[in-house]
C-alpha cells in the first residue's frame, strides 16, 4: 500500500534475457551437487535467504516454487543455462503477480509468454534462441497447469489485504460532529435489541434516547443495503473474471503441442 492509501496499479513489463540472472554457474554449481530432496532445498534456502522456512509460510510457498521449477528442469535434461533460464522465468512471473493486490493475471500470462518467445528466437541482443518449440511447449503447459491455475492463492498468500472505507454525506444536512460520527458507526456495528425495534415499529421514542436516533437507523439500514450491494457486484466480477481465465486456460489446453519452426534444441 503506497502513501495516502494508494494501491500499486498493475504493470506492463518488458521481457528481456534472464539468463543468469537469480542462478549464476557458481550457484548452478551447488544445485547439481544436490542430489536428495533435502540436499536441494538446503541450497535453494541459502541462495534465496529462506532459511527460516519451516516456521515461514511464505518462505515454504517460495521454495516449493523454487524446487519444482528446477526439478521440472532435471526431468526434462535442460543445460545449466536453460535451467537458469527458466527459473529466473518463473521467479519474474511471481514477483509480478505479487506487486499489487489488484487483479493482473492477463499482465502476467502476457509477460510470461513474451519471457519464453524472448528465450526461443535468435534476435540478438533482444532475444536468443536457448530453447526449442518442443521445450516452449513443455514449459508453458507446466506453469499454466501448476502457478496460474493457483494465481488466486499465491496473490492471497503474497500481497496485503485490501480494506475498503466508505464515508458518506448528504446534501443539506451539517458535517457530522465527532460525537454523531461516532455514534453512527456504533450503530453500524452493533446490532440493534429486539426492544429497541418494537419501540420503532410502535413510532415511540424511549425516555432519554436521543433525537438523531431514526436518522441513525435510516442510515445505517441504507448503509447494510449498499454494502450487499456491493458485495454482488464485486463476486459477480470475481465469477466473470474467473470463468474467463478458465475459458483461456482450456483454449491454450487444446492447442497442439506441434513445432512451428526452426528452434534449437539442447545447447551446451
Amino acid at each position: 500500500m503506497g502513501p495516502g492509501g494508494g494501491l500499486k496499479q498493475p504493470q506492463c513489463h518488458e521481457a528481456r534475457i534472464c539468463m543468469w540472472k537469480y542462478l549464476d554457474v557458481h550457484s548452478m554449481d551447488l544445485i547439481d551437487k544436490a542430489q536428495t530432496t533435502d540436499e536441494l532445498k538446503r541450497v535453494l534456502a541459502e541462495l534465496f535467504q529462506l532459511q527460516g522456512w519451516e516456521s515461514d509460510p511464505r518462505a515454504a510457498i517460495l521454495l516449493d516454487l523454487y524446487f519444482y521449477t528446477v526439478q521440472f528442469s532435471r526431468e526434462h535434461n535442460f543445460t545449466r543455462e536453460q535451467s537458469s533460464a527458466f527459473f529466473a522465468i518463473v521467479k519474474d512471473t511471481h514477483e509480478a503477480c505479487v506487486e499489487t493486490p489488484l487483479p493482473n493475471v492477463e499482465e502476467c500470462y502476457r509477460y510470461f509468454t513474451e519471457l519464453l518467445f524472448c528465450h526461443a528466437v535468435r534476435r540478438p541482443p533482444f532475444s536468443i534462441d536457448l530453447f526449442s518449440q518442443e521445450q516452449l511447449a513443455l514449459m508453458s503447459d507446466y506453469v499454466v497447469n501448476t502457478y496460474f491455475r493457483h494465481f488466486k492463492l499465491y496473490k492471497y498468500a503474497f500481497t496485503p489485504q485490501v480494506r475498503l472505507d466508505i464515508s458518506l454525506s448528504y446534501v443539506g444536512m451539517p458535517e457530522p460532529t465527532a460525537e454523531l460520527a461516532g455514534e453512527l458507526a456504533e450503530s453500524v456495528v452493533v446490532p440493534v435489541p429486539p426492544a429497541q425495534e418494537e419501540e420503532a415499529d410502535s413510532g415511540t421514542t424511549a425516555p432519554g434516547e436521543s433525537p438523531r436516533a431514526p436518522l441513525r437507523e435510516y442510515i445505517s439500514a441504507q448503509l447494510c443495503q449498499e454494502l450487499a450491494q456491493l458485495r454482488l457486484e464485486v463476486e459477480e466480477r470475481l465469477r466473470a473474471s474467473e470463468e474467463q481465465f478458465n475459458t483461456k486456460l482450456a483454449l491454450l489446453e487444446k492447442v497442439p503441442n506441434s513445432p512451428k519452426g526452426g528452434g534449437r534444441g539442447h545447447r551446451k
